[in-house]
């Protein structure tokens, strides 16, 4: 004997049609066969929820269930023990998303050919797709923000047809769909739905193919466009430029134009994210003795303090000369670093005063250092 179909999809015989057609979608993709591969009680399963499901959501089919139940041992609409039921399974705006599309992909394939199945992903309106445009940029220029133009290639809606891909401008109802866009296809208990083949679901077919475009709706164009590239970018930065990049199909909107920034090197100045770094040369007097020094910024000359007995190598920052932050109104810092230059060796003079200067270093500065080698 048959199941009651109310019992079989889990509700009471008072529930709404929503709260039937809920229970079905949720035992549905439980118990599909392409989630349970080689799974006979799974199949089995779904036939049954699917026949339930086909009388439950179906008001003539609903009435005569509540009134008569089953005919016998055999339900309504069944065929015989061997054969299962012959019903639609109803998955029209059924949505699987949550499972990947490749065994539905392959399965709209086998049912509706392969236009259909690649229409399945391309039905309606579409967006286009984005550009990648890689932009060389001055070191200060990505520093401080510029706005340049540049040169392009990219799709563009057909002037000739207005994107229609149509000789007249108007497309035609197509005669497979009746413009609705989709075709269904019955295999055994499962309806299945998708989209046109004639029409690649879009419900119309062009009368003539436009001259210009053939029938693509679009073109290949060179369009000179602004740009402004804001302070702060570095070398791998992209700046999004909205629906400058390749048009849409079937009405959808373009895409976007992406520019990847790669930043020229500078000759003073070494970058690491918003920190600038700079290398500066001191006098063995300066370092020795302490002095004020001007050093480089992007913003001018600044005044920096260099301590007595400053070594080289040693570092000192100025706040807030750095490269600005993206997304924030701070900036980073630059960073000073000092060499100490000797005097020139040519000169007597110096070569005097240094051999004076070397007693007063107090011993080897390298002392110690073999001895820590071999420890």
């Amino acid at each position: 004997m048959a199941r009651d179909y109310y019992e079989i999809l889990g509700v009471g015989r008072s529930a709404s049609d929503v709260e039937i057609k809920k229970a079905y979608r949720r035992l549905a993709r439980k118990y599909h066969p392409d989630l349970n591969p080689n799974d006979k009680a799974a199949e089995a399963q779904f036939k049954e929820i699917s026949c339930a499901y086909d009388v439950l959501s179906d008001p003539p089919k609903k009435a005569q269930y509540d009134q008569f139940g089953f005919a016998g041992d055999r339900p309504p609409g069944g065929g015989g023990p061997d054969q299962g039921p012959t019903t639609s399974g109803g998955f029209e705006g059924f949505d699987f998303s949550d499972f990947g599309s490749g065994s539905f992909r392959d399965l709209f394939q086998n049912i509706f050919g392969g236009a259909a199945a690649g229409a399945a992903s391309t039905a309606g309106p579409e967006r286009g797709e984005d550009l990648l445009y890689t932009m060389k940029v001055g070191f200060e220029d990505a520093i401080r923000g510029v706005q340049t133009k540049i040169r392009l290639s990219r799709k563009a809606a057909c002037p000739a047809c207005a994107g229609s891909g149509s000789k007249s401008g108007a497309p035609k109802t197509c005669p497979t769909c009746r413009g609705t866009g989709k075709a269904f296809q019955q295999r055994g208990y499962m309806k299945f739905s998708g989209a046109c083949p004639s029409c690649n679901g879009r419900g119309a077919v062009p009368g003539h193919d436009c001259d210009e475009c053939r029938g693509q709706g679009t073109t290949e164009i060179m369009e000179t466009i602004t740009v402004r590239i804001p302070g702060g970018v570095d070398t791998g930065s992209k700046v999004r430029v909205p629906q400058k990049g390749h048009a849409g199909t079937n009405g959808g909107p373009p895409g976007d134009l992406y520019i990847q920034i790669e930043v020229m090197p500078h000759p003073l100045y070494r970058r690491e994210g918003a920190g600038l770094h700079v290398k500066v040369p001191i006098t063995v007097p300066e370092a020795t003795l302490g002095a004020k020094i001007d050093v480089p910024t992007l913003e001018g000359p600044a005044v920096i303090r260099i301590p007595p007995g400053t070594k080289s190598g040693q570092r000192f920052r100025l706040k807030g000369k750095g490269a600005p932050q993206p997304g924030s109104r701070n900036r980073g810092d630059e960073f000073v670093e000092v060499t100490i230059v000797p005097p020139p060796f040519g000169d007597e003079r110096v070569r005097e005063l240094m051999k004076n200067l070397e007693p007063l270093y107090g011993g080897n500065p390298r002392a110690g250092m073999n001895e820590e080698e071999h420890r």
